[in-house]
């Protein structure tokens, strides 16, 4: 799958292993990298959902909204293009790292 950062902090979260405006537990930010890995490395949504723990669901109230765990407490969240009618193959938009259970 093709993954595109559409966020300006996570991109350079991403590039340099630190953002000034992200701060996360270090355990969170290698999470997020190795999710990354896996949206890359996934052929079909199939491949995403086999993986139990990322917890992979749509968010209610958004029509292209999607989120993956990264931890108990934060989530990986993004948009995603479909490439075909099935939804199987699709484009990866990452928005942000969200509280999952914010205070």
């Amino acid at each position: 799958m093709d993954v595109f950062l559409d966020n300006k902090e996570l991109l350079t979260l991403y590039v340099t292993g630190k953002s000034k405006k992200i701060r996360l537990p270090e355990q969170v930010i290698d999470k997020f990298f190795s999710t990354v890995r896996k949206i890359e490395a996934a052929v079909v949504i199939y491949d995403i959902w086999a993986d139990n723990g990322l917890r992979f669901e749509k968010l209610k109230g958004f029509e292209k909204r999607y989120s993956m765990r990264l931890s108990g407490k934060y989530r990986l969240e993004m948009n995603i293009e479909w490439m075909d009618e099935k939804q199987i193959v699709g484009k990866f938009h990452l928005l942000t790292i969200s509280n999952h259970y914010s205070e």
